[in-house]
């Protein structure tokens, strides 16, 4: 069983996709573009003073560039490739992630 076996829609979308989090990952990492990270856009001023805005920039960033980075092999190599790589993507996300929530809330606090 390839990763072709389980795709179920379009390629084009996961291109689109792929744009859509390199556009926002080169916004946070020049440091504009806070108020693109959920959470930070809605908190009051006084919670907002405690963040390094560009440091957590930064690190939301190289997060979403190392997801959108691992996209497009994912579709360029699903003729090819096993399903686990699939299931490997998925968990590479979810650490990645878990790893970004735990950076913003340690390494980007003032």
């Amino acid at each position: 069983m390839t990763m072709k076996d389980l795709s179920t829609g379009p390629d084009w979308i996961v291109w689109v996709v792929f744009v859509i989090l390199v556009a926002i990952s080169a916004i946070l990492l020049s440091g504009h573009g806070a108020n693109l990270i959920a959470g930070y856009n809605t908190a009051p001023e006084e919670k907002k003073e405690k963040y390094d805005e560009k440091k957590l920039g930064r690190v939301i960033g190289t997060g979403l560039l190392a997801i959108a980075i691992l996209l497009p092999f994912a579709v360029l190599g699903q003729a090819m490739l096993p399903a686990w790589v699939a299931y490997a993507f998925l968990g590479f996300t979810i650490a990645d992630s878990i790893v970004m929530i735990i950076l913003a809330n340690t390494i980007c606090k003032k």
